[in-house]
């Protein structure tokens, strides 16, 4: 019987104007009433590098470049390449009584990165990582406490939601995983308490906090560092989403000179298309657990280590290398703060930026003029944290870009764009944000009139 020859592209393009009643019917419906809400519905059909088009052909700038997985852009030619080699070559993949080429191929070129880690196991995603993380830990050490920081985020499934706090993503999914404790971010002697019981296997933490973009101390990873030494502590840094070049470090936790005992990296390492995940440890941590022949596979994942995952990985590396994409996130990460920076004083809803490389927080606050002030508490009565969707929102429909709030609640915006950005881009970004920005300090304004249309629908959910 002669094989189909199915164009997806064709059924992408048949399908496509359907895209939301689909969704409402068969997936995510919630989701699909808050896109129609807030007007991002616009249907976007093509991505290329850091842009993004929608149903009209109309170009956006990717700020949020999915979460942190399209650092080199969307559809790189070396990675669509590397794909289509995979495929075409009728390699043997997945065929677990063997062990895989390219993920010795992977894990040698990601070590170079750490030299003083040995090891390197694969997953499919940050959360099965986090997962991994956790299960190493505990068996190594033979402790049963995991220590974690206030405002963090690890991932969704079981194990790494413990590690999450964040009680918008734990309600209703508790209890949940036992021995998990939150301290203060850069609050070494909080950390000092928690590991004097020498019960805990691993402090994790993410060198720069992905909800809200914040920054820790000086002191902070490096006393982390010496405070899990002096208790037998495993020091772990969650760099889903700081690693690969984001910070203008290939890892975050360079900046700080400290050496982990595990590492863990996803998102960016599959180039956009194939998922997968990567822990780099000690070989004295791994040896524990792999630690005899009837326990080889005592851990794994059916779907690790397959070979178009791991061309992903490769490919994506090639790219971060060739293009020098680790140095153009410090140089562009460091001009676009230093624009938005400038903007500070001039707005008194606008109170700080930070960030590093390529991963900036703008965080807006309460204002000390009557007029604004009293607009604000409006916001803030119905919804913490309402105010930034008047910023996201027209960003997006009046100036094409894309951008995300950094978590529930937040007055922060957070600015997360694919690594290639141009200058021409940053103009564009540094545009628009002075320009909606100063229309968020006319009362009565457009932009407040969209914070009214905002407010009803939040009394109507909460109704």
């Amino acid at each position: 019987m002669p094989s189909s020859n199915l164009d997806v592209s064709e059924v992408f393009a048949q399908r496509q104007a359907q895209r939301s009643a689909m969704h409402a019917r068969h997936l995510n419906e919630q989701l699909v009433r808050v896109l129609k809400t807030i007007g991002y519905d616009v249907g976007f059909q093509k991505g290329q590098g850091q842009y993004l088009y929608d149903r009209d052909n109309v170009r956006y700038l990717d700020l949020l470049s999915g979460f942190g997985v399209f650092a080199i852009g969307r559809n790189h030619p070396a990675l669509r390449s590397a794909l289509k080699s995979v495929l075409d070559s009728d390699l043997p993949n997945l065929v677990q009584l063997d062990v895989s080429t390219l993920a010795g191929v992977l894990a040698e070129r990601l070590l170079r990165y750490a030299p003083y880690l040995d090891k390197v196991f694969f997953a499919n995603s940050g959360a099965e990582t986090v997962e991994a993380a956790i299960k190493f830990a505990r068996s190594a050490t033979g402790r049963p406490g995991i220590v974690h920081c206030a405002h963090s985020f690890h991932g969704l499934s079981y194990g790494a939601l413990s590690l999450t706090d964040d009680v918008n993503f734990r309600s209703g999914f508790e209890p949940l995983l036992p021995g998990c404790t939150a301290i203060p971010f850069n609050d070494l002697a909080a950390l000092e308490k928690a590991l004097s019981s020498r019960e805990v296997a691993a402090f994790i933490v993410e060198p720069i906090q992905g909800k809200g973009v914040n920054l820790p101390t000086d002191e902070f990873l490096p006393g982390a560092a010496a405070l899990c030494k002096k208790y037998g502590t495993l020091f772990i840094a969650d760099e889903i989403q700081t690693g690969m070049g984001r910070t203008g470090r290939f890892l975050a936790i360079e900046h700080w000179n400290v050496e982990p005992d595990m590492v863990l990296l996803a998102k960016a390492l599959s180039g956009g298309h194939v998922p997968v995940g990567a822990l780099l440890t000690r070989k004295n941590i791994f040896d524990k657990i792999f630690n005899q022949m009837d326990r080889a596979v005592v851990h794994g994942s059916t779907f690790a280590k397959n070979d178009l995952a791991m061309a992903a990985g490769i490919a994506t590396l090639e790219v971060i290398e060739a293009e020098k994409l680790v140095e153009q996130a410090a140089k562009r990460g460091a001009e676009l703060r230093l624009a938005l920076t400038r903007m500070v004083p001039g707005y008194e809803l606008m109170k700080e930026v930070r960030g590093k490389g390529l991963m900036i927080g703008v965080e807006f606050g309460p204002p000390k003029s009557l007029r604004l002030k009293a607009s604000w508490n409006v916001l803030e009565t119905a919804n913490k944290g309402l105010f930034c969707q008047l910023i996201t929102v027209p960003l997006f429909k009046d100036h094409k870009i894309l951008t995300q709030v950094a978590g529930h609640g937040s007055h922060t915006i957070k600015l997360l764009p694919p690594l290639t950005i141009t200058d021409e881009d940053c103009k564009w970004i540094e545009t628009a944000f002075d320009t909606v920005i100063a229309g968020s300090h006319k009362v009565p304004g457009a932009i407040w009139s969209l914070g009214k249309t905002l407010v009803d629908n939040a009394v109507r959910k909460s109704a």
